[in-house]
């Protein structure tokens, strides 16, 4: 591969597993997690990277350029990047973003501690000569995309869509045999449809924050997920962090993916479920207490409503298919 993406994203931290015939595995391990990189050499200059990540955060070393095009998308969880040294993004599952890989550079952040998703990168000048050479009457220029999603200072996003997902679905289950040469189809339509895209009809116009109320909402939620047995108003907590409540709860959704009360009634439930599995000997009430939840029939009915089962059943469940994953 002529990337020497190892250095050049993650340094150091980073072992190769494996390489073979323009496929390269690579393992990321910090102190925050771990993450599994897995790049294809699809054309000379083209680069798919699927991302899959269990970790709080990481750095990459990746420079972005005027030379360089790169694709995300985000198939679970989120990634939280920065874009200058005051600004941060999120980017949301079934997300698609387009840019010079300035979202690939500097510290990442999962804020659900997992990724998965991957990353299309062109070297412009070499990707454009192997795509002439590749299908010589292929009538999409690299230097007229990267003209129309980077001519602006912030990334372009696509929401999810149809097509979207029909685009990367295959791409994330595509058979280790034609691997390579499906990709390059993939890839060749993936361009076609950008080349196509009505620019203004489906750009999301994603927030932008300050770092200071991001490293704010991190805070937040470390205090409201170290002692789920309290409960906090929105009013307490902008008191307490100085932030507006506005900004609170937009900012927390944005990072999140879901509003403050939605996302720790989820949190909740499912720490829960880990207890009742983890912890066979422990009563109900003890888990609807330690949760959060006063009334055990409270916590039966929402957690029946939320995983459909009520507790007891749920345990046995999680207990048997253990015993045996066969069972359904």
């Amino acid at each position: 591969m002529t990337f020497d993406l190892k250095n050049m994203y993650f340094g150091n931290d980073v072992t190769d597993v494996f390489e073979k015939d323009g496929c390269k595995i690579m393992r990321l391990a910090t102190e925050a997690g771990e993450g599994i990189m897995t790049v294809y050499d699809v054309l000379d200059g083209v680069y798919i990277m699927y991302n899959n990540f269990h970790m709080e955060s990481c750095r990459s070393d990746f420079v972005p350029g005027d030379n360089v095009l790169c694709i995300d998308h985000c198939r679970e969880g989120r990634i939280e990047t920065g874009v200058s040294d005051n600004a941060c993004c999120c980017l949301s599952a079934g997300e698609l973003r387009i840019d010079n890989g300035m979202h690939n550079h500097g510290l990442s952040r999962f804020p659900l501690n997992h990724y998965y998703g991957l990353s299309i990168a062109f070297e412009l000048d070499k990707a454009q000569a192997a795509l002439d050479s590749f299908i010589r009457e292929f009538r999409v220029k690299l230097s007229d995309i990267s003209r129309k999603y980077c001519a602006e200072k912030t990334s372009y996003v696509i929401s999810s869509s149809p097509e979207i997902t029909h685009i990367f679905s295959e791409l994330y289950n595509v058979p280790s045999k034609i691997k390579r040469d499906y990709c390059r189809i993939k890839v060749l339509e993936l361009l076609l449809y950008l080349d196509a895209l009505e620019i203004d009809r489906y750009k999301t116009e994603k927030p932008y924050f300050y770092k200071g109320q991001i490293e704010k909402i991190h805070a937040i939620h470390e205090l409201m997920v170290s002692d789920l047995t309290r409960s906090y108003t929105i009013e307490e907590l902008s008191r307490k962090f100085d932030i507006a409540p506005t900004s609170l709860k937009k900012c927390f959704s944005s990072v999140y993916g879901s509003p403050i009360f939605s996302y720790m009634k989820n949190y909740r439930l499912d720490r829960a479920a880990s207890l009742l599995k983890t912890e066979p000997s422990m009563k109900v009430a003890d888990i609807a207490m330690a949760v959060g939840y006063e009334s055990a029939s409270k916590f039966s009915m929402a957690f029946r409503k939320e995983m459909g089962r009520n507790p007891l059943d749920y345990r046995k469940y999680a207990i048997q298919t253990e015993v045996n994953p066969n069972e359904e």
